[in-house]
């Protein structure tokens, strides 16, 4: 494994996961033959899904690539959740500005935050729900609703669907992280010749 906090390490492209207070830094190589470093500016806007959570990270431009560097201090002030991005170049000598990437990234919670709860959304509703049908539902559960309405003045029939489409949410949750992480997950079919 690579020092993760040497610049001539960071990995290539943007990370697909960051963790709320870690220190982190890529490189995009591919921008510098058409936007060169000395000419242009790169820096990137993110927003988180349905919140009001915005990241700016400005880009250092180097001879051979733009390294961008999130400081722990920085990344501390990162809200939990879904992010998309743009990546944007800005021409010095007029401050124009062109959009040339876009993507997804996720800001998960540090897990030595004994407030942080590692858990997705998915998770987290098929949670309360199974609260609610088990009759065992907490005070926290009726300020959860899917649609609009309150899970605790659905009926029987919507909780269950709901419960249903979350645990698929959950399983497909599940099975990206094993594929990310290299282990077999339940679709992997094995043949043996």
């Amino acid at each position: 494994m690579a020092n993760a906090f040497d610049a001539t390490n960071a990995p290539e492209g943007e990370p697909g996961s960051i963790v709320v207070g870690d220190f982190l830094q890529w490189k995009r190589s591919d921008l510098v033959s058409d936007y060169p470093t000395d000419l242009y500016t790169a820096s990137y806007v993110a927003k988180v899904t349905g919140g009001s959570g915005e990241i700016t990270i400005e880009m250092t431009g180097h001879t051979s690539h733009y390294l961008a560097t999130v400081s722990s201090t920085t990344s501390s002030a990162f809200i939990k959740g879904d992010y998309h991005y743009q990546l944007e170049i800005k021409r010095n000598s007029d401050n124009e500005r062109v959009v040339v990437d876009r993507g997804y990234l996720s800001v998960i919670p540090d897990l030595d935050d004994a407030s942080a709860d590692p858990r997705s959304h998915a998770e987290i509703m098929l949670s309360k729900i199974e609260t609610v049908l088990s009759g065992k539902a907490d005070a926290d559960v009726s300020s959860y609703s899917i649609a609009g309405r309150s899970l605790t003045k659905m009926t029987f029939q919507e909780l269950i669907d709901a419960r249903n489409f979350y645990k698929s949410e959950v399983v497909k949750e599940n099975q990206k992280l094993d594929i990310a992480q290299g282990r077999k997950g339940a679709a992997t079919i094995q043949v043996r010749f």
